[in-house]
């Protein structure tokens, strides 16, 4: 029996984390990219509807093992491959179905308690600023190296020279004449 518990936890966990993931990408597109103001009540439906979701899958792997269950009873032949189970599988296939059951049994549990999805959000938020924080540090970082900071800096000049030749003048001499161009229809 313990070994379940401890599936079944380690099955929650690693679903709270597919659900913070979710929901930590929501609050960045929401937030930075459309402009909304964070609302922990939004996004916690977001939680809701990720961890029932998630509940749904492995409710749907429970009913696959146990399928599989009844497949495997009485067949006592050589498998052909990963998946084709035999009788001497039935046993860890019921242990599975637990599992994946207990897995869903909980995440609706934490589906519907307003401390959890809060929690969650929260969690979530605090891993969106993160990204963000790491994004600033290491684009200032790069915008204000100096080139005797950059040990990689004598090896990239000659593509980063070759760049601005190829693509950088290429791109200001056509805004320049497009600029012209303008400029000439209007007088």
């Amino acid at each position: 029996m313990r070994r379940n518990a401890e599936a079944i936890e380690e099955g929650v966990a690693i679903a709270l984390a597919a659900a913070r993931l979710q929901v930590k990408n929501r609050i960045l597109v929401d937030t930075i990219v459309e402009g909304d103001d964070f609302a922990v009540e939004v996004f916690g439906g977001d939680v809701r509807e990720a961890l029932l979701a998630l509940a749904d899958e492995q409710d749907a792997a429970a009913a696959s093992m146990s399928m599989a269950r009844v497949k495997a009873f009485g067949r006592h032949s050589d498998p052909h491959g990963t998946h084709d189970y035999r009788d001497r599988d039935v046993r860890n296939l019921r242990r599975r179905a637990k599992q994946y059951a207990g897995v869903a049994k909980k995440l609706r549990v934490l589906a519907e308690s307003d401390p959890d999805v809060t929690r969650i959000v929260e969690d979530a938020r605090d891993a969106a600023w993160h990204d963000v924080e790491n994004n600033i540090e290491n684009r200032l970082r790069i915008e204000a190296m100096r080139p005797d900071d950059d040990p990689d800096y004598a090896k990239l000049r000659e593509a980063r020279m070759e760049s601005l030749r190829l693509v950088d003048l290429d791109r200001l001499a056509a805004e320049v004449k497009a600029r012209e161009k303008r400029r000439r229809s209007n007088s």
